[in-house]
């Protein structure tokens, strides 16, 4: 369950057309056509992450998460920062998720006529399992405390991939919380919205140690040509 973001072209003042390294990539060809690709299988369809509208996008990444809640075993987004809002976003919405999933029917605020049409094919693979799932999810988050969370609604995952270097690092102690620490912060990469940096050589590492510094350069980064 990655959660994937495009953001609107904007202008420059002199006139040049601007926007994210994310969405260009999102827009081409490479990721619109590519080939089936079992170890890269998000739960989020293309239709969902390719809506300019972030609430609507955001509300049927999440869902389509919940529904395939016991399939997903890896977490993440490009920075940990989005991971948190996402989950924000959960807990002012999972009820009428619960509902949308318990009914087979999308919530009224998705206007956008892609993501109705995936999202509603998605809710109707779980015919008579509906009001089990639904059940199981506001159970778990209608729990007092969201403590371990991540870990709870989604119990297959094995890591949380995101970048959580410089400016992200402040949001490592709220990931930790929701994973309530069972879960490796993965850092694959160093990366800003315009472009990538470079390769993280050891994504293993904790995530309090591979920062972008003098420090680590040398012995965790491999820069990117150009």
């Amino acid at each position: 369950m990655f959660l994937y973001f495009v953001k609107a072209e904007m202008s420059t003042p002199c006139g040049i057309p601007a926007r994210t390294v994310l969405t260009s990539y999102y827009e081409s060809k490479h990721f619109k056509c590519r080939s089936k690709d079992p170890y890269n299988d998000f739960t989020s369809p293309d239709q969902a992450i390719l809506c300019y509208d972030s609430n609507q996008s955001m509300y049927c990444q999440l869902l389509a998460g919940l529904v395939y809640r016991h399939q997903v075993l890896r977490i993440g987004a490009v920075f940990a920062s989005a991971l948190l809002r996402a989950i924000s976003f959960l807990q002012r919405n999972w009820q009428n998720m619960c509902h949308d999933i318990r009914t087979g029917q999308l919530n009224a605020m998705i206007t956008d006529v892609s993501c109705r049409s995936a999202l509603s094919n998605i809710l109707s693979t779980l015919n008579l399992d509906s009001d089990i799932v639904a059940d199981e999810i506001e159970e778990i988050c209608g729990r007092s405390s969201w403590k371990g969370i991540i870990c709870q609604l989604w119990p297959k995952a094995k890591y949380i991939e995101a970048v959580v270097t410089g400016s992200m690092s402040q949001y490592i102690p709220a990931l930790e919380y929701y994973s309530e620490g069972k879960l490796p912060l993965i850092c694959t990469m160093y990366a800003s919205s315009e472009c990538y940096f470079g390769v993280n050589l050891k994504p293993m590492c904790r995530a309090y140690n591979c920062f972008f510094s003098r420090g680590s350069i040398g012995n965790n980064l491999f820069a990117l040509p150009g």
